[in-house]
C-alpha cells in the first residue's frame, strides 16, 4: 500500500497539461434489443497506429454512464498519463451487471463482458487480448468487476472492486435486488450463485491480477473483509487496500488513482 501511494504520488507530478477527450457513443446489445450508451475517454494524442490497454469503469447501483466522468474530472488526465482508454457503461440503474432470470429484458452480464468488448475493439485501437483488459467499479459496479472477471477470465486480466457490493445476501431486501434474482426466501440458490465470494472457486492462483478497497467506515466492510480472508485461505494473491472512509465519492476519488497505477504497473510489462 506504502509503495502504490509513493508511486502515485510521483507519476502526478508529469501528468500532462493536455487532458484526454471524453466522448459520449451509442453501444447496441442483441441481447437485449436496445441502444445502450457509454463514455469513452481516450488519451491525448490517442492514435490508430498504437494499441492502447482499455478499463471498464462500473458506476453503482442508481448511477449511470455519466457519472464517473461527472463525478471524478481528473478520469481524462489519467487516461492521458496512463495511455489507456477508459470505458463507463450504463449498468441500467440497478441491473447488478447480472443476466436476470427473472428479467428477460435485464442482461448486463452478456452486453458487457461480450457485446460491449467486441464493440470497443472494433471501434477502437485497443489490445485485442485479455492482457489489455481491466475491470473495475464501485458498489454495485464493484460486485460487477469482479463477477464478471470471475466468470470471463479469457476476457479480463486485472479486476478491481471499491467499496464493492462483493456478498449480497447479507442484503436480500435491499437495491432491488430480489426484483432481478426473486426473493431471497424462495430462490435462495440463485443468490448464492451469482455472489461473488461464492465465485471464488473459479479462481487459480494468478488467473487474475485482483485488487480490492474499501473504507472502514463503509455498510460493506464486512462482506469484503471476509472476501479478502477467504482469497487468502484459498491462496488467490491479490491487494487489499483498507483505509479510513464510508461509501462516499470522496473516498472512490482516491480509490479510483490507486486502482489505476495497480493496472498501469501490469500494462507497462
Amino acid at each position: 500500500m506504502r509503495l502504490l501511494g509513493i508511486y502515485f504520488l510521483a507519476l502526478s507530478f508529469s501528468i500532462s497539461a493536455y487532458a484526454g477527450k471524453i466522448q459520449t457513443v451509442t453501444t447496441h446489445s442483441d441481447a437485449m434489443q436496445k441502444d445502450i450508451n457509454a463514455i469513452v475517454i481516450t488519451p491525448e494524442g490517442y492514435s490508430t497506429s498504437k494499441e492502447y490497454p482499455v478499463v471498464y469503469l462500473l458506476h453503482g447501483y442508481s448511477g449511470n454512464y455519466t457519472e464517473w466522468s461527472k463525478q471524478v474530472p481528473d478520469l481524462d488526465d489519467y487516461a492521458d498519463l496512463y495511455q489507456l482508454i477508459i470505458v463507463c457503461p450504463d449498468g441500467n440503474y440497478g441491473s447488478w451487471y447480472f443476466d436476470s432470470e427473472v428479467k428477460p429484458e435485464s442482461k448486463y452480464d452478456t452486453y458487457v463482458a461480450k457485446e460491449l468488448v467486441h464493440w470497443v475493439d472494433q471501434h477502437f485501437s485497443t489490445i485485442n487480448d485479455k492482457s489489455g483488459r481491466a475491470i473495475t467499479g464501485l458498489s454495485m459496479g464493484g460486485h460487477g468487476a469482479l463477477y464478471l472477471a470471475f466468470k470471463h477470465q479469457d476476457i479480463y486480466a486485472l479486476a478491481g472492486s471499491m467499496s464493492g457490493g462483493v456478498d449480497i445476501t447479507p442484503f436480500p431486501n435491499n437495491w432491488e435486488l430480489a426484483s432481478y434474482l426473486g426473493s431471497y426466501a424462495e430462490h435462495k440458490e440463485r443468490w448464492e450463485a451469482n455472489t461473488v465470494i461464492n465465485l471464488t472457486n473459479l479462481l487459480t492462483p494468478d488467473s487474475l491480477k485482483l485488487i480490492i478497497e474499501c473504507g472502514t467506515s463503509d455498510f460493506f466492510y464486512k462482506v469484503n473483509v471476509n472476501l479478502h480472508e477467504k482469497l487468502e485461505y484459498t491462496n488467490i494473491p491479490h491487494t487489499f487496500i483498507s483505509s479510513p472512509g464510508g461509501h462516499t465519492w470522496d473516498f472512490w476519488r482516491n480509490a479510483i488513482k490507486y486502482q489505476l497505477v495497480f493496472f498501469n504497473s501490469y500494462f507497462k510489462k
